[in-house]
């Protein structure tokens, strides 16, 4: 079968084109088309020579959720809840956008006037105290509609533990509603805490529109250049879902192309023999730093997309920054000198690109440093004619005269600055969390993130580093590495000693089957179905939980304890064996195992030598002064060679910077592996 993965990113779209008879890889990279991704997505594809056709699968990761909520570009949405409710989005938690001042604004993703209230009430038991009355729930959609409503959330309290009342608004607002825009909180999060309820619900309903849209259009667009296969959609999670599951379920997007990242980054560790990773993938507009730890990314449903919005679904822990090749470089109106986040994205680009960008970005200090050469090839066919004049110019005018730096100074700073910010980032997911990053190796990847990895090791203090064989298409290769995985969560919250068990099966048996119809829509075909099951559990008397893996979906009582016991005194150290214990979540995530992509004999075809490689020398900025470095085509790189930077290596999908001194060993997957002096 021949199977596309693509990653649409702020500044390049990104393919990597797999035929599994042949074990044939191409990649692609091409410019993002924001005004229409789909575009993007398409000239992609005619560049790697995909016969569209003739393709079986494409595994496509996206940013539009993302986007859409940043920018806050998604669907007028209207809310019904429950009376006295009304403002919930807006409560929050007590949090404010800056740590010092009262500064800042909060605007809450749907309008205080879209906001309606209906009499009903289901107590914390799950008892029906009052039933909602769909005479007025057709009342207040007709309200909403009025008033150009195009998606309605209903969130009605304590709907986890008995969603009857929302089921019956369900029924009452189909037969007014116009679209199937209609979201009900205890299907997108049967899980206890009214605000992150509602706010996933929320942010769910305001990208629907959005993300359907989208996937219509892009659907149609590949439908009409003769597109036959099965379009698949990467999750937050690092797995896959169908289309139809995605229009559904659009909060689940979120952060969709960085997850599929560091499924790759975790992949590609462990064939090389490690299993504790940091990723760090610097795309065009940020860099997404995650922790890999035993072969398994780290996940959380703490994530929150922007201040005030919290998404509480299953997704792969990743911290983002605004620290891309498109970063922009500024002088603050304190004299200081600050890279990102706002970024010059695909249009108009770094100055040196030659579309018309007129602000300095970290791009354009690489290019003045050396580390980047002219003319830049780019995925298949593209060739960049880098304009060094007019970088040289702007960088001079906004950042160095003003500094008293001269040139090189100016553009050194800019990437100080910039590994600065990610190593900080690095530090967040590894030192603030009890992870000694000096026990990690780095896997640096999109289109710029081996330029910076040799910088990242040493400020971090991290030992070692595996570049891939196609770091800069890293997140299209997660496509084609990801399986179909679903996650469900359900809230019991009682005292492990009252828990009925045989309630406990029941739920994760309905779990289970609920996750088996959604991952079947897909109709790709699976080696295996595998489940695993979690509980998140507390002692009595705690606010936070921990999530505990269980042995199974037909645990006994003393199966949760001892399994809650070994979690705790993992990540505490101790125990409070006088305090009960409560079980608060059940959790089930339904995984249809597709067969593994072996990344062995995925190289080039001719390969040899160090010295066969280098096709050239240029003077490259290093520790404050230019040394000549020898400039290598990495496709001629053999495995089991190995040599000492500095050298630059370059490629069709990114640039590796080598600093001298630094060990770098081929590995057998075409890995480079480089180890600091």
């Amino acid at each position: 079968m021949k199977i596309v993965g693509s990653d649409i990113g702020g500044t390049f779209t990104d393919l990597v084109f797999l035929d599994e008879k042949s074990r044939k890889l191409r990649v692609g990279k091409v410019f993002s088309t924001p005004s229409n991704q789909s575009v993007g997505l398409i000239n992609g594809l005619e560049e790697i020579g995909a016969d569209i056709p003739d393709l079986g699968i494409l595994i496509h990761g996206t940013t539009v959720a993302t986007n859409a909520i940043l920018e806050r570009k998604g669907a007028v949405c209207g809310l019904i809840t429950t009376k006295g409710f009304r403002d919930v989005l807006e409560l929050r938690r007590r949090d404010r956008p800056f740590t010092y001042g009262l500064t800042g604004t909060f605007e809450p993703l749907i309008s205080r006037e879209f906001r309606l209230e209906t009499d009903e009430r289901t107590n914390a038991q799950g008892s029906v105290l009052k039933e909602v009355s769909e005479a007025e729930v057709e009342a207040l959609a007709r309200t909403l509609l009025k008033s150009g409503v195009q998606g309605v959330v209903v969130s009605f309290l304590h709907s986890y533990l008995n969603p009857h009342n929302e089921r019956k608004a369900l029924a009452a607002l189909k037969r007014v509603w116009p679209n199937d825009y209609i979201v009900l909180s205890s299907e997108i999060l049967p899980e206890f805490r009214e605000f992150e309820r509602t706010s996933t619900a929320a942010a769910n309903a305001y990208v629907q529109p959005v993300i359907s849209r989208y996937l219509a259009s892009l659907s149609q667009a590949l439908t009409e250049k003769g597109y036959r296969g099965t379009l698949l959609v990467i999750q937050s999670n690092g797995g896959m879902m169908s289309v139809e599951a995605a229009q559904k379920f659009t909060v689940n997007t979120f952060l969709s192309g960085p997850a599929a990242g560091v499924t790759a980054a975790t992949h590609i560790a462990e064939a090389a023999g490690f299993d504790r990773v940091i990723s760090c993938d610097m795309g065009g507009t940020s860099c997404d730093v995650s922790l890999i730890d035993q072969g398994k990314p780290i996940y959380t449903t703490e994530q929150r997309i922007d201040f005030g919005i919290p998404v509480k679904v299953p997704m792969i822990d990743i911290k983002t920054i605004g620290a891309g090749g498109g970063s922009i470089a500024r002088i603050d109106r304190s004299g200081l000198l600050r890279v990102g986040p706002e970024s010059a994205g695909a249009d108009p680009g770094p100055v040196c690109y030659g579309r018309g960008g007129k602000e300095p970005t970290i791009t354009d200090a690489n290019l003045i440093l050396g580390r980047i050469g002219s003319p830049l090839l780019v995925g298949a066919k593209t060739v960049l004619n880098l304009d060094l004049e007019a970088t040289k110019e702007c960088l001079k005018r906004t950042i160095g005269k003003p500094l008293g730096l001269d040139l090189f100074q100016a553009a050194h700073a800019i990437i100080e600055i910039a590994n600065h910010k990610m190593a900080g980032t690095i530090r967040q997911v590894s030192i603030e969390r009890g992870y000694d990053p000096r026990e990690f190796v780095l896997v640096p990847f999109g289109g710029a993130g081996p330029m910076h990895a040799c910088a990242l090791m040493r400020e971090v203090g991290i030992g070692k580093a595996v570049v891939p064989f196609h770091p800069g298409v890293i997140s299209a290769l997660g496509c084609l590495l990801a399986n179909f995985r679903h996650d469900l969560v359900q809230t019991i919250n009682q005292p492990l000693e009252e828990l009925d068990m045989g309630e406990v099966h029941k739920v994760f048996s309905s779990q289970v089957e609920r996750g088996r119809a959604i991952i079947s829509q897909s109709g790709v075909g699976f080696e295996r179905i595998d489940t695993i099951f979690e509980a998140d559990m507390s002692y009595e008397g705690q606010t936070h939980v921990l999530r505990v893996p269980l042995p199974s979906s037909h645990l006994t009582r003393n199966d949760a304890a001892k399994a809650f016991f070994l979690a705790y005194k993992k990540k505490f150290f101790d125990l409070l064996e006088a305090v009960p214990i409560r079980m608060v979540n059940l959790r089930s995530t339904v995984l249809g195992l597709r067969p593994k992509v072996d990344l062995k004999g995925l190289g080039p075809e001719k390969a040899g030598g160090f010295e066969a490689a280098i096709k050239g020398k240029r003077p490259v900025y290093f520790g404050g002064q230019f040394v000549s470095c020898p400039i290598v085509e990495r496709s001629r790189l053999a495995t089991g060679i190995s040599f000492t930077g500095p050298a630059i290596i370059e490629q069709r999908d990114t640039t590796t910077v080598i600093e001298p001194g630094t060990k770098v060993l081929v590995d057998d997957y075409y890995n480079l592996v480089m180890e600091l002096a």
